[in-house]
């Protein structure tokens, strides 16, 4: 252990700052949540303006933006009166680029209750979800339509950051179909038929997710179609390609297997799925997203696989891997084709 003083205090202040930072995401939340950044959009307020606007508690308003701002979400003038800052434009909703959604997901019950519960997590091999909300994450928004409201909309708005880079980085058959299976709002295929002009897209979905979809491009309206569909069960034939988008890294290895065994059913003998997620590298390297990995434990059954675990649940539903591609962002495109 070290004994310089200057070296122990500032761990000090790291752990302790870190145990207690939970405080910055249910300060998040509150101003998510009071929609802030639109109140700030036309210029400066004071907390005491803001509280009015918001029906929330001047004084303590003014204390949460005060920290929000010290972590440079909000900048405060010195008459007291809160400014916007490119963070907080990201907390407006109607942004073209926009975390609201993101930041009221990730600080509602459902990924603040089980992280709370973590050391069960680690202790029992297995989220504990299930004993806060009666089932898991999935089986719960099948029952709280406000919840996968939120988880929906949320998922679309982190695709927007992700898609475009994505879909460059797959070379799609000319005159292909492209079938995204629990697409969600459709923002992926969206990039992809954009990209490519001459690739036709189907968004499989549930119904309720397909009622209100983003693809109102009339520039791909001639080359989109939707289909109900469950991943469990049975999903369209005639792709030239399959996405899986986000869909195996939090499902547990039984149920991704389940899925892409039905998805190979789906497939002909020349098809191709893709699917995307981080994919980890060996050992002794760094881990692209350890927190998305931490996450998957703790609030889903799934977990960020290696290339070899990959490959392990495509060979136990019929398929084999072909290659791993990189994209801009953390997450790799993994091809796979039937055996």
């Amino acid at each position: 252990m070290s004994t310089d003083p200057k070296e122990i205090g500032a761990a000090v202040r790291q752990l302790l700052g870190d145990a207690l930072s939970y405080l910055y995401p249910a300060a998040l939340r509150v101003a998510a949540n009071a929609d802030i950044a639109e109140h700030l959009a036309d210029g400066p307020r004071t907390a005491a303006d803001l509280a009015e606007r918001t029906g929330l508690h001047a004084d303590h308003l003014h204390r949460v933006l005060r920290f929000l701002a010290g972590r440079g979400v909000f900048r405060e003038d010195e008459d007291g009166r809160f400014h916007t800052t490119v963070a907080a434009s990201l907390l407006r909703g109607g942004s073209p680029v926009t975390l609201r959604n993101l930041v009221l997901l990730f600080t509602s019950d459902m990924y603040w209750l089980p992280a709370g519960r973590l050391s069960d997590t680690v202790g029992k091999g297995n989220t504990v979800f299930d004993e806060l909300f009666g089932g898991q994450i999935f089986d719960h928004l099948a029952k709280d339509a406000e919840a996968a409201t939120l988880f929906a909309d949320a998922m679309a708005d982190l695709s927007v950051l992700e898609h475009g880079g994505m879909a460059e980085s797959y070379e799609f058959p000319e005159n292909g179909t492209v079938i995204d299976i629990a697409g969600g709002l459709g923002g992926m295929l969206h990039a992809v038929l954009t990209r490519n002009p001459s690739v036709r897209g189907v968004l499989v979905d549930r119904p309720e997710i397909l009622a209100r979809h983003r693809v109102r491009d009339p520039a791909v309206a001639d080359r989109f179609e939707t289909a109900e569909g469950d991943f469990f069960s049975a999903v369209p034939s005639g792709g030239d390609v399959y996405l899986l988008k986000r869909i195996i890294h939090d499902k547990s290895d039984e149920d991704a297997i389940r899925i892409l065994r039905t998805v190979r059913q789906a497939m002909s003998g020349t098809a191709r799925l893709l699917i995307i997620d981080i994919v980890v590298p060996p050992g002794g390297l760094p881990h692209p997203n350890p927190m998305s990995d931490l996450l998957m434990m703790t609030v889903f059954e799934g977990r960020e696989r290696t290339e070899e675990e990959i490959s392990g649940l495509l060979s136990a539903a019929g398929l084999k891997l072909s290659r791993v591609l990189t994209t801009p962002s953390a997450m790799s495109i993994t091809e796979a084709m039937a055996t």
